[in-house]
């Protein structure tokens, strides 16, 4: 597939950016905290960290100290209240008994699962990219053949979308309004933040406009008739994935349940050091303290099950029928010559890995589902989609991609029953000559 350009700078942020959906196409060698966002509308912290970055380059030039307004301090955040690991470990949501329960723990998982075995679904992280499962998704739906999953988990774009299918066709359009006509100023602003490097207030308010109690009802009820919703965030301060029961949330209620699910939606696609992280208050041993929780992407591209029970050396069973992966994202190489300069290497390199960690992944999905005697199903954007981007979250871009998703929902094979082939190696020069290696 090629890889579209994406005009987007970043700096520090560029080793984590390429978990969710901001990969660095160029630097412009401004300092660290410069962020320019080419296809954002253009607003006052954008211009001034602009104009403050190119204050501090010249003065650097020059062999002078910067002027004070371009190197003035941030604004100080209230600090944390402390706690201990063990504190985190028993540590519950209060007024939700049952809302999360940690991504490793074995038998809360097994605990967390339907009565009834059926369907299961995976959505993977992929930034604007999801706007290939959400088109997947509605393919399916029109042409009859998408199942009521009885469990679906989502990781970082995963996890925004999935709510909406959760909830049933009835949220198709919503799905698909989502994934074709938001753009960047939907998502972030450029501003850098004391904890991040955009601020993703845009996303926070449209959580807030599309996460309505209405399908927090339709969540609920959904969860009630045996089915399970979970989501998956990264809790930074503990290097521990949690997962979250989406359904149990929802079925609480209240005013403070819908707040948390919004909650653990910003977080699942806070990308650490791009978007800001999401404190979540929490209780434990007599304390009242919050942690902080980023992108789910950061312990994997989705979720199946925890860890130790996908290893190829245990013995679990999925109680599924069938297994199915949708990975919102190209798994081709994209081949760039790569600019000598730290952020660009940064991000080539963490792009490769998470294709590499993505296939891994897959590769024990399908060797557990055929341990289980569960058939295997799994949809990527496929190397045929050609389509540029104009910058992150280009709408035009986004409606190709949807409407490529749908057309494959449509088609008679949707989903492959193994994992992608690898990408063929590079062809040769002509004329090039291949070494035997034997004299």
């Amino acid at each position: 597939m090629t890889t579209p350009t994406r005009p987007t700078v970043f700096a520090a942020a560029a080793l984590l950016s390429a978990l969710f959906f901001l990969p660095v196409a160029a630097w412009r060698g401004a300092p660290a905290f410069a962020v320019e966002v080419t296809d954002a509308p253009a607003s006052k912290s954008h211009r001034r960290l602009v104009d403050q970055g190119e204050q501090v380059a010249a003065a650097q030039r020059r062999g002078k100290k910067p002027p004070p307004s371009a190197t003035k301090t941030e604004p100080q955040l209230p600090p944390r209240v402390p706690f201990t690991a063990a504190d985190d470990a028993a540590a519950i949501v209060p007024g939700i008994e049952g809302a999360r329960f940690w991504a490793d723990s074995l038998a809360d998982f097994k605990a967390a699962l339907p009565a009834k075995p059926g369907p299961w679904l995976a959505l993977s992280s992929g930034g604007e990219d999801g706007a290939f499962g959400a088109g997947l998704l509605n393919g399916l739906s029109a042409a009859g053949k998408r199942p009521d999953y009885t469990v679906i988990t989502g990781v970082s774009t995963g996890a925004l979308m999935a709510p909406f299918i959760f909830a049933g066709r009835a949220y198709d359009d919503e799905l698909h309004t989502t994934y074709t006509k938001v753009s960047s100023a939907d998502i972030f602003e450029a501003g850098r933040t004391p904890e991040s490097f955009v601020d993703s207030w845009p996303l926070k308010e449209l959580l807030a406009k599309k996460v309505t109690p209405a399908l927090l009802a339709d969540v609920a009820a959904a969860h009630r008739s045996g089915r399970r919703l979970f989501v998956v965030t990264t809790d930074l301060d503990a290097e521990r994935s949690v997962v979250w029961n989406m359904g149990v949330i929802a079925a609480n209620g209240s005013e403070a349940a819908l707040k948390l699910f919004r909650s653990v939606l910003l977080a699942s696609a806070a990308v650490p050091g791009g978007f800001p992280p999401v404190l979540i208050d929490v209780e434990a041993n007599g304390k009242h303290f919050a942690e902080m929780h980023v992108d789910g992407g950061v312990g994997g591209q989705f979720f199946v099950a925890p860890a130790p029970l996908m290893m190829p050396t245990s013995d679990y069973r999925l109680p599924a029928t069938q297994l199915y992966v949708i990975i919102n994202t190209g798994l081709e190489r994209d081949f760039a010559v790569v600019e000598r300069f730290v952020p660009s290497i940064l991000t080539q390199a963490v792009a490769a890995a998470v294709k590499v960690d993505t296939r891994l992944m897959l590769n024990l999905a399908y060797t557990v589902a055929k341990r289980s005697g569960v058939g295997f199903n799994v949809a990527s954007i496929p190397p045929s989609f050609n389509v540029k981007s104009n910058g992150p979250f280009d709408p035009a871009y986004m409606s190709a991609l949807f409407q490529r998703g749908y057309e494959q929902g449509q088609s008679a094979t949707p989903f492959s029953n193994e994992p992608p082939p690898y990408p063929p190696e590079p062809a040769r020069q002509s004329g090039q000559v291949e070494k035997s290696g034997v004299n």
